[in-house]
């Protein structure tokens, strides 16, 4: 616990970023493949990239076109990526900003191109094959949509393939998965008549393949970002042993102290989210309330740096926990310290209400 002021702030450690991404591109390097860093997590902040950016990525991804154009500003001298399909209405931004984007539709090859047409400019595209996670992505073996667009297009160039894994369906990349996108790849080279030259292979849950020794030959891109900013792999449920974790904290301020009983009083309904929550009677105890809620964090996604902290749960403004058990017990205006994971950084990373400080 410390006393400062100027919170709720989540505090960045700018070599441990630098350190993982660093190893992270030595990995990839040796097995030929390039690292695209995705920023999307702390919402691009710009000690974020910078550091990413002096670890040897090859390049940065987001899905923001807000947080493209921020990181254009800072003249890094990489080339940016897209990595949500773009928006229709964003076409005129996107060629601005990106030099490549993921598509999954001919219909946006399309448009694409047409702006490319009126802006005087050129575009790249990874074309996205779903491979069973079934989120974005041409379903396995009907590439020929993209092939033929891409084929009347005369701004916009597939530069390659791509395909996600875990994010929506829990699906974990495979050797036998990739293969799968290696073939999708030939297919649309020998469709299009010319040669594609990115195999991108997924995000923080492929680098296992790497570790094992098994990602298939072919595959020489990958997309990451929780690995870097946290050293965790959500989908394959495992902390990566080589990276830095713990790479960054939450600092809350302590708005209220008293000693309450642990289960509410009185007829009670359901919460400010519309849920039913269940108390465990474990008598009077000595509880904290917190300057930071729902709207700012997941909270469930926190861990307290002190382990006698328990989460007892929180609404949109506030946290409240049990410190019975803390020693000593914190006061009014203490800071309390609690690491995030993927999801509670990422709402951290976006709340304005929420300081963000790489130190």
């Amino acid at each position: 616990m410390i006393l400062k002021a100027g919170y709720p702030r989540l505090v960045v450690s700018r070599d441990k970023i630098v350190e993982n991404t660093a190893r992270v591109a030595d990995l990839c390097t040796r097995a030929g493949i390039s690292l695209t860093a995705v920023t999307k997590g702390v919402s691009a902040r710009e000690g974020i990239v910078r550091a990413m950016v002096e670890g040897g990525c090859a390049e940065i991804g987001d899905s923001r076109m807000d947080d493209l154009e921020f990181i254009r500003s800072l003249g890094t001298g990489l080339p940016l990526l897209l990595l949500r399909i773009p928006m229709p209405s964003e076409i005129s931004r996107l060629v601005e900003a990106a030099d490549r984007s993921i598509v999954s539709m001919p219909e946006t090859v399309t448009l694409i191109d047409k702006e490319c047409l009126a802006a005087e400019r050129t575009h790249e595209i990874l074309a996205m094959a779903d491979l069973g996670d079934l989120r974005e992505g041409v379903w396995m073996g009907r590439m020929e949509g993209m092939a033929d667009a891409l084929k009347r297009a005369q701004r916009t160039r597939c530069a390659g393939v791509a395909v996600n894994f875990g994010c929506y369906g829990g699906v974990l990349p495979s050797p036998e998965k990739l293969r799968l996108l290696l073939k999708a790849g030939e297919e649309l080279e020998r469709d299009l008549g010319y040669r594609i030259d990115v195999y991108s292979g997924g995000s923080t849950s492929s680098l296992v393949l790497l570790e094992q020794g098994t990602m298939p030959s072919g595959v020489n891109n990958l997309r990451i970002g929780e690995a870097i900013l946290l050293g965790n792999d959500v989908t394959g449920d495992r902390e990566i042993p080589w990276l830095h974790r713990r790479t960054m904290h939450l600092e809350a301020e302590v708005v209220e102290v008293y000693r309450k009983p642990s289960v509410p009083v009185g007829p009670t309904g359901r919460d400010a989210f519309g849920r039913a929550p269940v108390f465990e009677d474990r008598g009077y105890r000595l509880r904290a309330i917190l300057a930071v809620g729902r709207q700012d964090v997941l909270i469930e996604g926190l861990t307290p740096e002190i382990p006698e902290v328990l989460i007892l749960g929180g609404s949109s403004d506030h946290m409240i926990v049990d410190v019975e058990d803390v020693h000593p017990a914190p006061c009014l205006g203490a800071i309390l310290r609690f690491f995030p994971d993927y999801g509670a950084m990422l709402a951290l990373s976006t709340s304005s209400f929420v300081a963000f400080d790489v130190v």
